[in-house]
């Protein structure tokens, strides 16, 4: 018999662990345990989700006729970990091969390179073909390069789908990229379209109560948990994504309303995630829109490219660079993480409103992690790896192949430029341009010091000053540079001075907390 190991993201019947069994020969260990749920702080609804989604994708494999061994927590024989789970299911089945698909993080794919030695079994380790760029495909884009621009990546996963090519190998509308098209500000607006929420079911409202009894003090609150579980409830909020938000997806992609948790976003990306939506075939699904007139080109590309552009850029930057990635920290970043990352409390308006809407609903959209929670971070030294540990925990679509390299590398500038060719780094003039946030906040957008200055401008022209000697030989900086270089030297000074206040404020509450 075989034991069909299958991890809580590869939530799909297609997955290459149960098409290399059968029903007839095998049986699939699905197990919740505890360094799953505890290796990160999770939010509340992030292990409802993954939790619930596993439960029911063990009642859709049982309808399809596979034979499921499910370990549930709290569990009093558990060994709170997935070698002793595998161990146990060995030893309670007649079992002659373990079969599983490789796993999307490091640390799992080392434990199931363990299991042959573990269990004195053969193990097939499965490649994982949802992604259309295999480890070697990437292995053999990137060795050689002198850079790595995510844009050229893009362009071969667009030959290789077909996606968005004019039936030879030129992009529709005679461009690769609209992202220019795509930075619109907006409104509020009564009739702004919202994804589907899914009131939970028996399964969730189980996982819910052991949610609150066994992880009551993890972040974030559950009371609104909407997420789809099913692969069912995920394609009718991918089929609602479509028709009602897609056609202005492009256009709204980049801004933020204190009114609007989510503007025109999918928030499809946790269940890609988790494997309940195919990723190219959601994508070939929005290339229909754009061919059938329902959609226009620039929101369709840009969708496109968040999936098979950035998500799978990510995925091979983390392989090709793991374990060592981890630990880069280019801009010798220190400050420990503020508590209100944790909490929301802050006079900060953007920075309230991304984290505040971030626990109660494990959700930002991309421009808010990268220009408010993300930038803000980098401006102020916090240490990278923290900043990482916080992603990783709070958002409800966080895995680590895929958020690290994004937080480490595009939000933090962690890797030095490997990931993105300079540091995703403003002001407050960008926040005030982009959002209406700077509209409630005590803080005034326009000015770089005095007490009603806001904190992102000193630290913005601080980071700068600090960080020169890495960063001014950076083309895509020279002009920062000059800028700064251009300032009255007395401005200067001050606007230096005021960050020095904001920072110590920062390392004061730090070792507040930490009770040093």
């Amino acid at each position: 018999m075989d034991l069909v190991v299958i991890l809580g993201d590869q939530l799909t019947l297609d997955v290459t662990a149960l098409r290399a069994s059968t029903p007839e020969t095998a049986v699939v260990l699905m197990a919740e345990v505890g360094t799953e749920t505890s290796y990160a702080w999770h939010h509340k609804q992030k292990l409802v989700l993954v939790l619930s989604a596993m439960r029911h994708f063990a009642d859709e494999l049982r309808q399809h006729g596979w034979m499921v061994d499910y370990v549930t927590l709290p569990n009093p024989n558990n060994t709170q970990s997935l070698d002793g789970e595998v161990l146990r299911a060995v030893g309670r089945h007649t079992v002659e091969r373990i079969v599983t698909t490789e796993a999307a993080e490091w640390r799992v794919r080392a434990m199931q390179r363990g299991w042959a030695e573990l269990t004195g079994l053969s193990v097939e380790i499965e490649q994982d073909d949802r992604f259309i760029a295999s480890h070697a495909t990437f292995d053999g884009w990137a060795d050689g390069r002198r850079e790595w621009t995510m844009e050229f990546f893009y362009r071969e996963m667009r030959r290789k789908t077909g996606l968005l090519l004019d039936g030879g190998r030129q992009p529709l509308g005679g461009r690769w990229n609209f992202d220019a098209e795509n930075r619109k500000t907006a409104k509020p607006d009564l009739f702004m379209p919202k994804p589907l929420s899914f009131p939970p079911d028996t399964i969730t409202r189980e996982v819910m109560e052991l949610v609150s009894t066994q992880f009551a003090d993890n972040p974030g609150r559950q009371e609104r948990f909407g997420y789809a579980v099913t692969r069912a409830d995920a394609e009718r909020a991918r089929a609602h994504f479509l028709d009602a938000m897609l056609p202005r997806f492009g256009d709204y992609q980049d801004a933020m309303l204190t009114s609007e948790q989510t503007l025109y976003h999918s928030v499809l990306s946790p269940y890609i995630n988790l494997g309940l939506l195919d990723p190219l075939a959601l994508c070939r699904a929005a290339e229909v829109e754009y061919l059938e007139g329902r959609a226009p080109l620039n929101s369709v590309e840009g969708f496109i490219r968040q999936i098979i552009g950035w998500r799978e850029y990510m995925r091979g930057v983390y392989w090709h660079e793991m374990p060592a990635y981890r630990d880069r920290n280019a801009l010798g970043a220190k400050l420990d993480l503020p508590w209100f990352y944790w909490d929301g409390q802050t006079e900060m308006n953007c920075l309230a409103q991304a984290i505040g809407q971030t626990l109660e609903t494990a959700y930002a959209h991309h421009i808010q992690r990268l220009m408010i929670t993300g930038n803000f971070a980098m401006l102020a030294g916090v240490d990278p790896f923290q900043v990482h540990e916080w992603y990783l925990a709070i958002y409800i679509d966080a895995f680590e192949w895929v958020e690290l390299p994004n937080t480490l590398g595009m939000s933090q500038f962690g890797d030095g430029g490997l990931v993105g060719s300079k540091p995703y780094a403003a002001s407050a003039n960008y926040i005030s341009k982009m959002s209406d946030y700077c509209e409630g906040c005590r803080f005034n957008p326009k000015l770089r010091h005095g007490p009603n200055a806001c904190p992102f401008n000193a630290l913005y022209w601080d980071f700068l000053a600090r960080n020169r000697q890495v960063l001014a030989a950076n083309t895509r900086m020279k002009r920062n540079y000059m800028v700064w270089d251009r300032m009255d030297p007395a401005e200067q000074s001050a606007t230096l001075a005021h960050a020095a206040v904001v920072l110590g404020h920062l390392e004061t509450e730090a070792k507040r907390r930490s009770g040093a």
